[in-house]
């Protein structure tokens, strides 16, 4: 099995409701994601994909949906005010935990065709949640 591993950087603020800790305040994070793919077999290049290619479609798919963006679950409270203020915001189905973002990056790579096989999301340098089929 041929494997192969990009990281790209994010930063993003969240806060996770019905938590009682550090993370249950507006916060923000620099964070770290690494996509890993897999195949069986090469392409026509002796690849399993291209880097750049790679690069270009998972980094356009975070600076469109969470660089730079505030997460929240999708009833948090704050979400009519801060987007009344014109904050740009991305709304999960449950606390945006490291857990659930590794979750939410697997699948958007899955429904972008590529072969993903791993995602690890890593929220401060010492922090990391991956998810993988």
């Amino acid at each position: 099995m041929y494997k192969i591993k990009k990281t790209f950087h994010l930063a993003y603020g969240h806060r996770l409701l019905h938590y009682k800790g550090k993370c249950e305040n507006l916060h923000g994070h620099n964070g770290l994601v690494e996509v890993t793919l897999q195949s069986e077999k090469l392409n026509a290049e002796k690849m399993v994909m291209d880097f750049t290619e790679l690069g270009a479609k998972i980094k356009t798919w975070l600076d469109e949906n969470l660089d730079h963006r505030v997460i929240l679950s999708g009833d948090d409270p704050l979400v009519p005010l801060l987007e009344k203020e014109g904050q740009r915001c991305f709304l999960t189905g449950e606390n945006p935990t490291a857990e659930v973002l590794a979750r939410l990056i697997f699948d958007a790579a899955g429904e972008l065709g590529l072969p993903v096989a791993k995602v690890a999301f890593w929220e401060t340098p010492t922090s990391m949640a991956s998810y993988k089929k």
